[in-house]
């Protein structure tokens, strides 16, 4: 009734559009309100995280290896367990009493630890304390070959005869026989004496020949 008498020319639209405006502008200031009268929150400052040193750890070298073997013990005799890569660095626990082998932290095996070559690595962080090494693996046992077994296997070969060296008969050399008459050769002695005796008259008749 207030409405029609006092704005008889607006229409249910309008009334509509103007309770909106209305609602909002008391949304709006509300927030407002609310805003001013809450306690300003001044930021908490974030705990930055300090790395915790890890003690001696070991640098893998490079040297040309493409990896450095991981062994379950002190010893070449001992599985390989796993590999590290040059450049890598691994918590170290100890070492051997001769400073041979190097203890690390390796959970890829059973226990979480495992044994390096210390020629092949750099220790740093400080020194590495002594440890007792396992006791050396027991060598496989070599399985034995039933004789029995065996037997059946076996072929009886005949044993290959190696030749015998025969000797070359003996070498026959040929011999010259002269086979002229004796009576055709003449003897050379008799040729010289009368060559001589020839001289010996020739000179004699020259001789006498002068006087």
């Amino acid at each position: 009734m207030f409405g029609r008498e006092r704005f008889p020319r607006l229409s249910k639209r309008w009334w509509a559009f103007a309770l909106l405006a209305m609602l909002v502008v008391l949304l709006l200031v509300g927030r407002t309100r609310a805003a001013w009268a809450a306690p300003s929150l001044e930021p908490t400052p974030i705990p930055t995280v300090t790395g915790t040193p890890l003690g001696p750890v070991v640098v893998v070298l490079g040297g040309g290896n493409p990896q450095v073997n991981v062994r379950a013990g002190p010893s070449s005799r001992w599985p390989i367990i796993g590999i590290l890569i040059p450049g890598e660095r691994v918590p170290a626990i100890g070492r051997t009493p001769a400073g041979e082998w190097i203890k690390i932290v390796y959970p890829g095996s059973p226990d979480g630890t495992g044994w390096v070559y210390a020629y092949v690595v750099r220790v740093e962080g400080g020194d590495l304390p002594i440890v007792e090494p396992p006791p050396t693996p027991t060598p496989l046992t070599t399985p034995t070959v039933d004789p029995t077994l065996a037997a059946q296997f076996l072929v009886d070969v005949p044993p290959t005869r190696l030749p015998t060296f025969t000797a070359p008969p003996p070498l026959v050399v040929p011999t010259f026989v002269n086979t002229a008459p004796a009576s055709a050769r003449f003897p050379s002695a008799l040729v010289i004496l009368g060559l001589f005796a020839l001289g010996l008259f020739g000179m004699t008749v020259s001789f006498w020949q002068r006087r």
